[in-house]
């Protein structure tokens, strides 16, 4: 059985989007199911449109994902010696010829065509000149110009085309590039690609690639054109859709794994399984379970995606993850609680970093600011002494655990007839400035004794200094 090679060729005239995204997974995917190797190259020979930034965005966004590649990156830039070969081969079988039509003739043709009820395409009128090389000249491929080209696809099927519908295609243009078909096809040959998946906007090129490796007598790949990700309105996915960079949904603070388990699934199945780990897509990720219908691009289910990936990755993995959110909010992570301890307590309550790393600024404080309402309601001269008692019970504990914890608040609930909510509202305001966050013995086990009873005192003089009634 013959080893799978497939490959991702992004033009580098913009950054990576989540169609872009999605195609690099699946070929990624099956070339690590099927233990083959996966191909990264750029397709820059359209010099005017292809930018170093784009590459590198490109880049970015794949090391992002985890999307690696055994070979490569190839540019097509510095490939032309390789096209140049090639050509030259098909000039030499007759399957291509020098074509010096000038645009304004071959735009009289098209119109000629259409007003007679023909397709709009080049006549061939220097088919048979047997025109040498010269100036300012195209090379065109000889279609053939009758009978049909199948194109076996392992996702559609067979699609059937009329040769008649072709015309003898520019394989080089005037400047000496070659075309984007002619490059694909050359490339994939010499790169030994024979699995070829790519979106089904693909799938009227593809006649035009399949005579071009029949006419090179090489075999042809596999293909599977997979559905457009379309937006909600069934319109081609654009800005207005959510479909921006890849690493714009980075700066938005979406795990890598959430995004690919995301964008995987938009089109392809497996069972009713919808949470994947990037291990288990690698395991079940196959061909058969692609769909023919297009995917529906939709920023909130993604999100909610994300916040199933942060909820079960472990600590450990999400740390890198959420730094930089931390640093941009000029938390002091090196003065603050272990962030190993942080993350559990906010991952079940965060559907992005921005919302874990916003929901942890308290625990870095060093001082706490009280939301006005909070602190009206809650800190108060009738909480004042249940603080003060609860910050002398915690003053006594030489074990800082959940259990001791439990007996202080106990203590504080005897001596002051209190039930807990009574006590633990006014301490989480104490503690984070808000009446919303994670439980209170949690939040106390992470900031520690003596934090806890930093902020309790501190707590303590607002009431006294402001008077709190």
């Amino acid at each position: 059985m013959k080893s799978v090679i497939t490959r991702f060729p992004p033009s580098p005239s913009g950054y990576l989007h989540v169609g872009g995204a999605r195609t690099a997974l699946f070929n990624w995917l099956y070339a690590r199911h099927m233990q083959g190797k996966f191909v990264v190259r750029i397709e820059d020979t359209d010099t005017q449109r292809s930018t170093q930034a784009s590459i590198d965005a490109i880049f970015e966004a794949l090391e992002w994902l985890g999307i690696d590649w055994d070979e490569g990156p190839f540019f097509q830039s510095k490939r032309l010696a390789i096209y140049a070969e090639y050509l030259q081969k098909l000039i030499d079988t007759g399957r291509a010829y020098y074509c010096t039509c000038s645009p304004e003739a071959i735009e009289a043709m098209r119109q000629k065509a259409t007003a007679t009820g023909g397709k709009p395409k080049y006549d061939g009128t220097c088919r048979k000149k047997g025109l040498e090389q010269k100036e300012g000249a195209v090379i065109r491929f000889k279609s053939p110009l009758t009978g049909t080209t199948v194109m076996p696809d392992l996702v559609k099927g067979n699609i059937v085309f009329q040769n008649s519908e072709l015309d003898d295609f520019i394989i080089c243009r005037s400047d000496g590039m070659p075309t984007y078909n002619f490059a694909v096809v050359v490339d994939d040959i010499t790169m030994e690609i024979n699995t070829v998946i790519r979106g089904d906007d693909h799938v009227n090129n593809t006649p035009k690639q399949i005579l071009l490796f029949l006419a090179l007598n090489c075999e042809l790949p596999d293909f599977a054109h997979v559905p457009m990700v379309l937006g909600q309105d069934r319109s081609r996915l654009s800005k207005r859709h959510g479909a921006m960079s890849v690493t714009a949904y980075r700066d938005m603070g979406f795990l890598p794994e959430a995004v690919n388990n995301y964008l995987v699934r938009l089109g392809w199945s497996y069972g009713d399984q919808e949470f994947f780990t990037p291990d288990e897509l690698i395991a079940k990720f196959n061909l058969e379970n692609i769909g023919r219908s297009p995917g529906i691009f939709d920023t909130e289910k993604m999100l909610a995606f994300n916040a199933d990936h942060i909820k079960a990755a472990s600590p450990s993995k999400l740390i890198p993850h959420l730094m930089p959110f931390l640093k941009a909010q000029e938390s002091d992570i090196e003065k603050g609680p272990d962030l190993e301890k942080i993350i559990p307590t906010l991952s079940s309550r965060s559907k992005t970093l921005i919302e874990m790393a916003e929901g942890a600024q308290f625990y870095f404080a060093e001082t706490i600011q009280y939301e006005t309402k909070a602190a009206k309601k809650f800190l108060k001269e009738a909480t004042n002494a249940p603080l003060a008692m609860l910050a002398d019970e915690l003053e006594k504990l030489d074990v800082f655990d959940e259990k001791h914890l439990e007996n202080a608040f106990k203590n504080v609930m005897m001596q002051t007839g209190l039930k807990l909510g009574k006590i633990a509202q006014p301490v989480r305001v104490a503690l984070t400035g808000t009446t919303v966050s994670p439980g209170i013995f949690e939040i106390i086990d992470v900031l520690g004794k003596k934090r806890v009873l930093q902020r309790l005192r501190q707590a303590l003089a607002f009431i006294q200094n402001g008077k709190q009634t």
